[in-house]
């Protein structure tokens, strides 16, 4: 079915500490039957960590993004129009016996699909739906029944939900465009866990494993973004995601912070800046170019003069 996917790691997907103990708490909940939620602000993992716990789970994959369009057919199915049937019966030779009939063609959209078959739900950034739209889950994760608005040619109006369904849902509360305020009924059904920004650690590991930039210049990089996030002037802090944008911009112009010029400061402002301010803010973008100037300085003498290949490999 092209609407199913294989459960697989996703790439270069890297597990340390501080996710293996998300990770295991999020499992320990799904094998309690409960739906988990992954909340958090951009760029913190929540997508990332919702495919790695269902390749945890095992079971096939269907993935449905938020849509301030969607309806409740879209996730369940709809009629398609009809199928005529037509027999004609000569059994005598000089009798024509016609038989005709109608019948709606009826078929399963991705949440029918998944509580069917019993696999691994992913409703991304599901907020971005509006709530009478979400409404269907509320007596799937409940009573465990999905109620069909039009049943088409089957016999029922409900399908029991496979023994093996589950959900995972993601969601970034702080967003002020597109989003929704989830209805209490289904935030009472999930497991909430927040996310915040990764530890130190995470974000390094993450940063070389995305860029292939060694271990050394991940952590520069990594520092001058958790500098510039912690001062009063950044109206939103970066996240990782402008970590891994800088390495992978160093990375293929062959450069490095220890080697940096004027063109490692654009680079910075051109990624820092535009991320660290929200739109509408009153936050002077100059103060910050200032200061993203500043802690480019401050990593360039810094980080160590000479560096082994090894280093370099990431070794």
């Amino acid at each position: 079915m092209k609407t199913v996917i294989a459960p697989a790691e996703p790439s270069n997907f890297v597990e340390t500490n501080y996710v293996k103990q998300i990770s295991n708490r999020a499992l320990s909940y799904i094998e309690a039957g409960l739906p988990v939620h992954f909340s958090g602000p951009a760029g913190v993992g929540k997508t990332s960590l919702a495919f790695h716990l269902a390749s945890l789970i095992g079971r096939p994959i269907v993935l449905i993004h938020g849509d301030e369009e969607v309806k409740t057919s879209n996730f369940v199915g709809n009629d398609y129009g009809y199928r005529f049937k037509r027999n004609i019966d000569r059994f005598q030779s000089r009798v024509s016996k016609f038989e005709e009939s109608m019948v709606r063609q009826w078929v399963d959209n991705r949440l029918t699909t998944a509580c069917k078959h019993g696999f691994t739900l992913i409703y991304d950034e599901f907020t971005r739906s509006r709530p009478e739209a979400n409404n269907i889950l509320l007596s799937i994760l409940s009573e465990r029944i999905l109620n069909l608005p039009v049943a088409g040619d089957q016999e029922e109006s409900f399908v029991k939900v496979h023994p093996n369904f589950t959900a995972i849902f993601t969601s970034n509360q702080k967003e002020y465009a597109g989003v929704h305020p989830s209805q209490d009924a289904l935030m009472d059904r999930l497991v909430t866990l927040t996310l915040d920004a990764f530890d130190y650690e995470t974000e390094v590991a993450v940063t070389q494993a995305k860029s292939g930039l060694s271990k050394l210049d991940a952590q520069a990089i990594v520092s001058l973004v958790r500098d510039l996030k912690s001062t009063p002037s950044c109206d939103i802090g970066p996240s990782v995601r402008s970590c891994i944008k800088i390495a992978k911009i160093l990375k293929v112009q062959d450069m490095f912070p220890i080697s940096a010029n004027k063109n490692f400061v654009h680079i910075l402002e051109d990624v820092l800046i535009s991320e660290s301010v929200r739109h509408g803010s009153e936050v002077n973008s100059g103060v910050l170019k200032k200061m993203v100037q500043e802690l480019a300085q401050k990593y360039m003498t810094r980080t160590p003069v000479a560096k082994s290949s090894q280093e370099r490999a990431g070794v």
